[in-house]
Order: structure tokens, then C-alpha cells, then sequence
């Protein structure tokens, strides 16, 4: 994560708020956080107004006294810029830095992600804030990091956002004439004559509500518009930064598939990708990994920083279950198998008052050595204290990709049908569960990301493609790779457009088919998909959509059961140049096992082999270091202990026993192995 020799193990700490206690609290913290093993805290992240109290007024007194303690105790710091919630004053005095929501709202003060992204003021004020921290703080020898705000979010549409708004399409389209037909503004009489015509996607322009609006394209615009002037602001924070401190590393939080943000528009601008891991109680152990492959695709030549989970229990889910007796354990060796160099939490001590008092923390209400997840905290520092350095830095080395696309999630998020059950991230995650079931590593990457390094590229509902990376999707198939798209891809181009080649447009030839139709299913109403013999023999349901397909060039290897398209194909393969591309024109049911089976021939007939054999509950990842030492992962996400026939010879690294080849491994329910392959 963190390219600084000082770094000897994984990271381990998290969110620190001292302003909010007194000295003998913070003494009494300071006495405790060591005792479970914490090495590294990141400070002020909302400490805003009460580092400038006033326009004129910096007053960095009490976050000195902060550092001091924490460098004493010798620990290191991510130190945060504080703009992430701006001061009560800069409000009242310039309201320009307050939001307009979606319904035409001002905002008052308040909250957080309460700053324009457009606002004169944010933009003087903010970066200068992180440059005087800079200018204080930069010879501070254990400060590793810097975190720019704090998980940036949110849209406004204020007046300035407008008027930048309208600035961004000049800029991108040259002219009204060229950008009424990329947003084909001749449906219902959209025409714009003047720039000044052209208004912000609301709720009091085009948009229905969340998920829904009359102009895709426009919207989608103005979602691409929006991710740039974030990542402005972050900019802007970077760049005062660096002009005092220009090796400084600098990052800040995401949140996985946060669907109102291009998190690939960051991605050059972090050191290191940081995010924050709060899954539902309800979630698949596959659906975080998922989550963790996300973030790590971002930068995929770079360990990842887990920057916040919380040690034991949410405050803002519907249901805040606690995290069961080992199960925090779990999940951070979760994030370290999939590239994380850190396990950091939010929070390091429970807020007294306001909507964080129920989050969970290392220190609770009651400052006691002696609870459960002060236990369980002390007891995971320890054993990566004991792991030292032995994988820092290490990646997972795949052959494989799957293509994640914030512009198909708005896309088919926006459009109005086929059916409101079709969810872009879900349909994704689909084949990111089976090749995780399957234990096949994975990369999740962007399609303007290169395919040059895998023999395996799986694009679920490719929905908005630009010729360029069709092209590109063209020449990784004809060179021997293996492609495989869905039902909604290859629809439009990067505008939104429909394409008029035929279903799956640009994708057509190389798939070699043409869908003409696409149904939607109703629920509790499936169709079927019928194999009659090889290795994917049986019959499995279609749901919720299915292409009615015509092969031109493709074979049929399976064909749907029932209704008046009975018999017609429903999964293609296409050979191509050297390669092969495969099209699923239906959604398969998660549990049902075709995609494993299906990503499991793919993938033998690719070459690709998984890092050990699939058993139920058991999650395998793979990391390899610079000097080629493979670092084997196995983690029992189930109720029950397993055993594990291990067919190589390695070291387990929590307890330093030697494994042989073929000896079968007793694993616990919420345990963990790490293996240590020379």
C-alpha cells in the first residue's frame, strides 16, 4: 500500500477522534490503543471548525497537543484534511458552499457532504486548510499518509453547478448543434437552441426520482460532470499538499460500487486505493469479495488500504446485528487475502452523542481491557504483529477479468425497461460469485483498462460500449482469448445511442449472433435453459430477462425450455480469429449452478486452474510477491469445520507448522489459514 520503508507490518488502527474528549480520556486511550496491538490512527478527519474558527482565525494548538500524544506512544498517522464537513461560519457568511438537492432546495448548514463541489469558497478556503497542515505537520517523520476529506458523495444543483454544467458541454460537444444530436434532443421537442436553455437533470427538469429520467444521456452527463468536479476537489487538496510535500502519499475513501461517483476518474490521483468495507449482515461472503476486487481493480499493480470496518456493529444499517465471536477476524483477513495491506476500523473510541454514538469501536462507552471486542481486537493485533512483513506488498496474479462499468450501472440504471428487476451491479457480481466459488482469482476492472495480460474477459450487460473498446475487445478474442458478454450488452454507444446494427451492436460480429428481442420475465414466471449433454448438461431457469437470438456465426449450447421462442438459442459460443466468444442472452440464478459450471469450463479449457479445489464455505485467494513466493489464503466463511486436502508443500504462517503434500487440514468455522508457498 504504503511504498515507506518504515512499514514493517500490515497496518493496524483506524479513526481516531480526540476532539471529541477530554485529556484524561484521550491519556486513558492512549493507554488502552496499544494494549490492542494499534500501531497507526488517522486523525482529524472532521476537526474543521475548530481548526479555523474564523475566516482569518487558524488555531492548531489542540491537534498539536493530539500528535504529540500519538507520536509518543509511537504511532503512526494518516492524517486527515478536515475538509470532509465545512465550519458553521463559512455557511452563514458565504452560503454559496451549501448544496441544492435534486428538489431545487437550498440547503442550510449541517450534516456532512454539505459542500459545492463548485463553490468559490470551498475552493479557496479547502485547499488552503490542507496546505497549512502541510506546512505544520510535514516534517513529522511517522505521518505515512495523507486522507484527502472524507468518502466524497453526493450531487448539488445550485446555480454555480449549472453554470460550470454548461461550461462542461461546451467544452465536451463545441457546439448545440453536435450536442442535440449526441443527446438526439428531437424526442419530444428537447431541441436547445442556446447553451442557456440546457438545465441541471432534477427532479424539476427531467428526472422521475432516483432511478428514473426522461433523458439518459443527459443525466448520465451530468453524473460524469459531477464525478470530474469531485475529483477537482480532491485535486485541488492533492496539489496543495504537494507543493509542500511533493513525495507525500495521498488517498482517500471510497465505498466499493457507490453508484454516484466514477471511482476509475480517482484512481490516477491516489497513491494507493482506501476503502470502506460496511456490508449488510445480510450479505454473501462472495458479495464483500467482490467489494474488495472492486477497489483493488482500480489500481490492480498495488496492495489496497482497508481504510474503515467496524470492529463489532453498524448504526445506520436497518438491522445493526453485532459481528459474531470471530467473525472481525474474518472479515480483515478477508481484505488482507484480496490485496489489503491495512485493517483499519471506524472508530477507535464510541461517540458520546449524535448518530454515531451505536457504531462500534475498539474503546466502548465503557473504557474497559476486558470486552469482547476489545479481546478479539488485542488478540488480531497480535498475530499481525507476529505476520510482520512476510506479505506486504504482494498481489494477486490473475488470468483472468471481469469488466465493471460505472457508465453501464447509470445507463441501465436510468433507462426506463426492460424490467425494474435488472440490476447492473447484481448481474455482475453473478460471475464474480461463481469464479469465487470456484476459488479462480479475478481481477474487476475498467473496460478502458488493458486485457492484454488475461486469457479470460467475462463483460456481463456491456450495456454502453465505445467503438474503441469493442475494438479492443475485438483484438483481445482474435489473438486467443476467451470473451464472454451478456442479455443488455453492446445496446448503445458511450451516448446512450441505440445502436442500429442489431443486438449486441458493436459486439455483433464477434459474438457472432444477433437478438433480435428481449423479454422481460415476470417474477415467480421463469423460462428455462436447456443443455442436452457435455459437461453443462441439465436444465436450469432463465429469469428475469431473455434474447430471443439468431446465430449467425455461433454454435448453440443451449436453448430455452418454454414459451413460443422454445428451442431457439439461449447461450452461443463463437469462434473468432484464435478465440472464442460466449453469449448468456438470460439472467441465471445465483444459486443455481450453471455460472459455476460454466465459468469452471471456460476457465480449464483456458488454461486457468483454480488455487485449490472448490469446497462449500471455503474462500481461497492467492498472493504472490516480487521474489515469487505465493501466499495461499484459506478462510472458512461457514457454521461448520472442513477439512482441506492440501496437495503442495507450505508453511502455515499463524502457527508456523509445516504442511505436506496431500495432508488434509482441519479448519474451523470463522477461521483462518495462511499458507507459505517458496
Amino acid at each position: 500500500m504504503i511504498n515507506d520503508p518504515k512499514v514493517k507490518k500490515v497496518l493496524y488502527g483506524g479513526d481516531y477522534n480526540p476532539e471529541q474528549w477530554s485529556i484524561e480520556e484521550r491519556n486513558r486511550d492512549m493507554e488502552l490503543l496499544p494494549q490492542a496491538g494499534i500501531d497507526t490512527v488517522t486523525l482529524n478527519v472532521f476537526s474543521w471548525a475548530k481548526l479555523q474558527p474564523s475566516e482569518e482565525v487558524y488555531d492548531f494548538s489542540d491537534l498539536d497537543r493530539i500528535v504529540d500524544m500519538v507520536s509518543q506512544k509511537g504511532m503512526n498517522i494518516c492524517m486527515a484534511t478536515s475538509t470532509a464537513a465545512h465550519p458553521a461560519w463559512m455557511a452563514r457568511k458565504y452560503p454559496d458552499i451549501l448544496r441544492t438537492d435534486i428538489d431545487g432546495r437550498k440547503h442550510n448548514f449541517g450534516s456532512r457532504h454539505n459542500s459545492c463541489p463548485n463553490s468559490p469558497t470551498y475552493k479557496k478556503y479547502a485547499p488552503l486548510l490542507a496546505k497549512k497542515l502541510a506546512e505544520r505537520y510535514g516534517n513529522r517523520s511517522n505521518i505515512l499518509a495523507w486522507h484527502i476529506s472524507n468518502e466524497y458523495g453526493g450531487l448539488c444543483y445550485c446555480d454555480n453547478c449549472k453554470k460550470a454544467w454548461r461550461q462542461w458541454l461546451k467544452n465536451k460537444y463545441k457546439t448545440i448543434e453536435n450536442l442535440n444530436e449526441k443527446w438526439n434532443t428531437a424526442f419530444w421537442s428537447h431541441t436547445y437552441y442556446d447553451w442557456e436553455d440546457i438545465q441541471i437533470p432534477s427532479h424539476i427538469s427531467e428526472r422521475w426520482n432516483y432511478d428514473r429520467t426522461n433523458m439518459q444521456i443527459q443525466t448520465i452527463d451530468y453524473y460524469r460532470f459531477n464525478t470530474e468536479g469531485i475529483v477537482n476537489m480532491y485535486r485541488m487538496e492533492v496539489d496543495a499538499i504537494h507543493s509542500v510535500l511533493p513525495d507525500a502519499k495521498v488517498t482517500t475513501n471510497l465505498m466499493s460500487t457507490y453508484p454516484e461517483l466514477d471511482y476509475n476518474k480517482f484512481a490516477p490521483y491516489m497513491d494507493f486505493i482506501s476503502w470502506d468495507n460496511y456490508p449488510s449482515p445480510n450479505d454473501s461472503y462472495t458479495r464483500v469479495a467482490f467489494n474488495h476486487e472492486v477497489m483493488r481493480g482500480l489500481k490492480r499493480d498495488k496492495p489496497f488500504c482497508l481504510m474503515e470496518q467496524t470492529p463489532s456493529v453498524t448504526n445506520w444499517q436497518p438491522y445493526n446485528s453485532l459481528k459474531r465471536p470471530g467473525v472481525m477476524r474474518l472479515m480483515s483477513y478477508q481484505a488482507v487475502a484480496h490485496g489489503a495491506d491495512t485493517v483499519l476500523f471506524f472508530q477507535m473510541r464510541r461517540s458520546r452523542g449524535c448518530c454515531e454514538k451505536f457504531h462500534g469501536a475498539v474503546i466502548d462507552h465503557y473504557p474497559s481491557a476486558e470486552t469482547r471486542v476489545f479481546r478479539e481486537t488485542a488478540a488480531l493485533g497480535k498475530e499481525l504483529k507476529l505476520l510482520s512483513d512476510k506479505f506486504i506488498g504482494s498481489l494477486e496474479k490473475t488470468e483472468a477479468a471481469i469488466l465493471f462499468d460505472w457508465n453501464c450501472m447509470w445507463g441501465v440504471m436510468f433507462s426506463s425497461g426492460p424490467s425494474v428487476d435488472f440490476k447492473y451491479t447484481d448481474e455482475v457480481y453473478k460471475y464474480y460469485d461463481a469464479f469465487c466459488k470456484q476459488n479462480i482469482p479475478v481481477d474487476v476492472i475498467s473496460p478502458d483498462q488493458s486485457l492484454d495480460k488475461y486469457k479470460v474477459v467475462i463483460a456481463p450487460a456491456l450495456y454502453m460500449i465505445s467503438k474503441e473498446n469493442a475494438e479492443k475487445i475485438q483484438r483481445f478474442v482474435q489473438n486467443g482469448g476467451t470473451f464472454l458478454t451478456t442479455v443488455m450488452s453492446g445496446m448503445t454507444d458511450e451516448n446512450d445511442l441505440v445502436t442500429d446494427k442489431g443486438y449486441p451492436g458493436e459486439l455483433r460480429k464477434v459474438c457472432g449472433i444477433w437478438a433480435e428481442e428481449t423479454d422481460a420475465l415476470l417474477p415467480g414466471k421463469p423460462n428455462s435453459v436447456v443443455i442436452k449433454d457435455g459437461a453443462l448438461k441439465g436444465e436450469y431457469p432463465a429469469v428475469i430477462l431473455a434474447d430471443i437470438i439468431h446465430p449467425d456465426t455461433a454454435e448453440t449450447i443451449a436453448v430455452y425450455g418454454s414459451d413460443f421462442y422454445q428451442g431457439t438459442p439461449v447461450i452461443t459460443k463463437n469462434s473468432f480469429g484464435q478465440g472464442k466468444a460466449w453469449y448468456v442472452g438470460t439472467c441465471a440464478d445465483r444459486d443455481n449452478g450453471l455460472l459455476e459450471k460454466l465459468i469452471l469450463s471456460i476457465t480449464d479449457e483456458a488454461g486457468i486452474k483454480p488455487v485449490l479445489p472448490s469446497v462449500k464455505d471455503i474462500e481461497v485467494t492467492q498472493r504472490v510477491s516480487s521474489d515469487g513466493k505465493k501466499f495461499i489464503f484459506i478462510l472458512n466463511q461457514g457454521t461448520e469445520d472442513k477439512k482441506i486436502n492440501i496437495p503442495f508443500e507450505a508453511e502455515e504462517l499463524l502457527t508456523s507448522a509445516s504442511v505436506k503434500a496431500g495432508d488434509d487440514l482441519m479448519i474451523k468455522a470463522k477461521d483462518v489459514l495462511i499458507l507459505c508457498r517458496n
